[in-house]
């Protein structure tokens, strides 16, 4: 694993329509600066659909770091903006869930996840590609889009993960299994799932759903909810919230570089929490693509 000194010039982009954005967006700046870190500039962005613009052309000006906040939807719509870059990403983790910043052992408060970025180190990391989309940390299908696409904004919100678990027992009244068919290039797959979780690390949702997946290993996990059970589906959430002995009884992984996946019927796919794609697709690894701030070891 390779790591590297983080600088100390940085720019600031704070998404403010994040759980926690405008409230932490002040604060956020003063405590960099008092931390040492030099801000070339600080964009509190109200519109999400700018986060990117705003992040592309804080690379472009030839920043070395770029320190983005929000929640996971934030940190893959921006990443892409970073890939072959010399630019280091860094994570303030303002969201609901916080999953990346979980995997890549993240404080989740603002004066440790400010701690990390001002004395922590750069390391390269993998990140997960639906087609041409890049994602840091997880997607799903399944009944997690149609939470994610449906959830209202207050409730997730004001709630956080406890919003999203009341919202997925509505969703899930009128929520059918589908066909799932997995091809990795030599063999294909075929089975009855509720839910699949595409990995690029443990977490998705704020709980760790997988043993193997990691950001530095250079393949992608797939994991299925296997059978046509929404109890099963949900029995496998809480076993895995609350770390049972059992919690993967009820679940299929597949690890590799690159999968094809296909649903009859077709599912639309969330990426980080944004309902952004619909099988058919392509999912693969993009190895060792972005360096970010992790904690000193």
């Amino acid at each position: 694993m390779e790591t590297k000194t983080l600088p100390q010039q940085a720019i600031l982009v704070v998404n403010a329509h994040s759980r926690r954005g405008q409230d932490n967006f002040n604060q956020a700046r003063e405590k960099l600066e008092a931390a040492g870190v030099e801000l070339i500039a600080a964009h509190a962005v109200d519109d999400p659909e700018q986060m990117a613009t705003t992040v592309r052309q804080a690379v472009e000006s030839g920043a070395p770091m770029v320190i983005v906040g929000g929640g996971d939807g934030s940190m893959s719509g921006t990443v892409d903006e970073l890939v072959g870059k010399d630019c280091v990403f860094g994570v303030l983790p303002l969201g609901t869930a916080n999953s990346f910043a979980r995997t890549l052992g993240l404080p989740l408060d603002l004066d440790g996840a400010v701690r990390a970025i001002a004395t922590g180190q750069r390391r390269r990391v993998d990140l997960g590609m639906i087609d041409r989309d890049y994602f840091v940390n997880a997607a799903s299908l399944g009944l997690s889009p149609m939470i994610g696409q449906t959830v209202p904004h207050k409730l997730k919100r004001y709630l956080g993960r406890i919003g999203y678990l009341l919202w997925a027992v509505k969703c899930s009244v009128g929520f059918r299994a589908f066909r799932l068919t997995i091809d990795d290039g030599v063999k294909e797959r075929r089975l009855w799932s509720t839910e699949v979780r595409i990995l690029n690390g443990p977490y998705h949702g704020g709980v760790e759903l997988s043993d193997h997946a990691a950001v530095d290993t250079g393949e992608i996990v797939i994991q299925a909810v296997v059978g046509r059970s929404k109890p099963r589906l949900a029995w496998d959430w809480y076993a895995k919230f609350f770390k049972l002995r059992d919690r993967n009884a009820h679940t299929e992984e597949f690890h590799g570089r690159q999968f094809k996946l296909a649903c009859h019927p077709p599912q639309k796919i969330s990426i980080d929490g944004e309902v952004l794609a619909k099988t058919p697709v392509t999912v693969k690894i993009a190895p060792g693509a972005v360096d970010v701030a992790v904690p000193r070891d």
